[in-house]
């Protein structure tokens, strides 16, 4: 400090500093309040979207049953799958063979290869996708074994997958419906409603999918029909249908299923029903 500094001259020198003092900080919180604000999101702002949003899997939570119609091994193994078990409201034949096309293609192994498809798609979309037999067992499961792993699970959908074995000039496909019915085992009252919508939507989906018509011998050619014999349906105790992708034995019809890319889009358009039908895109 000078000595012939003035004392009122050195006050005013120092305010004046802290008031430049104070204009620096006021001017850098200028700048760095919105750089904070709008630079950085805050934890109550809008979150940057993640492949694990909602909207990513919308089907999560639900659960899915899909059904591989029979075993490749049940053709081996005749004196099981012909063993009777308890159906609805008598009993039935454990399983059976299933059909192919007459070149040799079995029913089995294209419904575990149209099933492994749409159960990607499906679980891609966040279900919980449960086979009632990956191929892994010597034979079976049979009928009624099948119906209770889709109520076990308290499946939100439950579809069985198959071909048919009809007559030479047939083709097409067709979704198969329950009925109401009361006997035995069965109850099936609670479950006609949703399972007539999901097989609506099956449909649907599979038609533009596939480019394949509703059948032209059964039902009449809406591709929907109700059964009321059929165990997998009237056991289940949650919604259910099956669907018959197409004709093995109908020469048309067996070039689609023998072909591996028309078998990916029938595993879209069942999938797409199925996603319809549980509240996500009916892709």
């Amino acid at each position: 400090m000078r000595k012939d500094q003035h004392p009122r001259t050195r006050v005013s020198r120092g305010l004046a500093a802290v008031a430049a003092l104070v204009g620096l900080i006021l001017v850098g919180l200028a700048v760095w309040l919105p750089w904070r604000v709008l630079g950085k999101p805050s934890g109550g702002g809008p979150k940057p979207a993640s492949s694990s949003a909602p909207a990513d899997r919308p089907l999560a939570g639900k659960v899915v049953v899909l059904d591989p119609g029979h075993n490749v091994g049940n053709r081996d193994h005749i004196h099981q799958i012909t063993q009777l078990v308890q159906g609805s409201t008598r009993l039935t034949g454990c399983d059976d063979t299933g059909t192919s096309t007459n070149d040799g293609y079995a029913e089995a192994a294209f419904t575990m290869d149209v099933t492994r498809r749409a159960a990607e798609i499906l679980s891609a979309q966040g279900a919980t996708v449960k086979l009632t037999h990956q191929a892994d067992r010597p034979w079976g499961p049979c009928v009624d074994e099948r119906a209770r792993i889709g109520n076990e699970a308290r499946a939100d959908a439950v579809v069985s997958i198959h071909a048919d074995g009809a007559a030479a000039g047939a083709r097409g496909f067709h979704v198969l419906l329950p009925d109401v019915l009361r006997k035995g085992r069965a109850d099936t009252a609670p479950i006609v409603a949703p399972s007539r919508r999901l097989g609506e939507l099956l449909a649907a989906h599979f038609a533009r999918a596939t480019a394949f018509p509703p059948a032209n011998y059964v039902g009449d050619r809406s591709g929907l029909m109700v059964r009321k014999n059929l165990a997998g349906l009237n056991l289940s105790k949650v919604p259910v249908v099956f669907i018959e992708c197409g004709n093995m034995r109908n020469a048309v019809d067996a070039r689609q299923l023998e072909d591996p890319s028309w078998r990916g889009r029938a595993a879209q358009g069942i999938a797409g029903g199925i996603s319809g039908f549980l509240g996500g895109p009916a892709r």
